[in-house]
C-alpha cells in the first residue's frame, strides 16, 4: 500500500536543519553519505526545515521511495537542533513529535530490560 509507514522497523530523525527543497534523491544521499545508513532499509528517515513547520519523511517501499510531507498550520515541531547527525527514535517518540512534544519527555516511565522475576 502506498505510504504504509507502519511497517517500518526503525525511525531515524535528522537533527539540525534540512533544506526542504531537497528531493527524494537528495534526502537518500544525505542518509547514505552523511549518516552512513542504508536508505533502502525498512526505516523511516525524518527531516525538518529551519522554520520547524514542515517535515519530510523518506521511506523505501521495496519498489520505490515514498516521500511524505507535512506542513503545520498552527504550531511548530519540537525538533532536536543540538547536533548535525542522525538519532534513532522509538514509535512513541515519533508520536510525541507529531503531537508537538519533545522526543525526550522527563516524566515517562522507562521500560525495563530486566527479565527476571523474584
Amino acid at each position: 500500500m502506498l505510504g504504509d509507514i507502519s511497517k517500518a522497523e526503525h525511525i531515524y530523525i535528522a537533527c539540525g536543519y534540512t533544506d526542504m527543497r531537497t528531493s527524494i534523491d537528495g534526502l537518500a544521499a544525505i542518509v547514505q553519505q552523511n549518516f552512513k545508513l542504508d536508505p533502502f532499509s525498512n526505516s523511516l528517515f525524518l527531516f525538518c526545515g529551519r522554520s520547524s513547520t514542515k517535515m519530510k519523511v523518506l521511506y523505501w517501499e521495496g519498489d520505490g521511495f515514498v516521500l511524505l510531507y507535512k506542513r503545520l498550520e498552527n504550531g511548530k515541531f519540537v525538533w532536536p537542533r543540538n547536533k548535525d547527525e542522525v538519532m534513532k527514535i522509538t514509535d512513541q517518540q515519533f508520536r510525541w513529535l507529531l503531537e508537538g512534544l519533545k522526543i525526550e519527555q522527563p516524566r515517562t516511565i522507562k521500560k525495563s530490560d530486566k527479565r527476571c522475576a523474584i
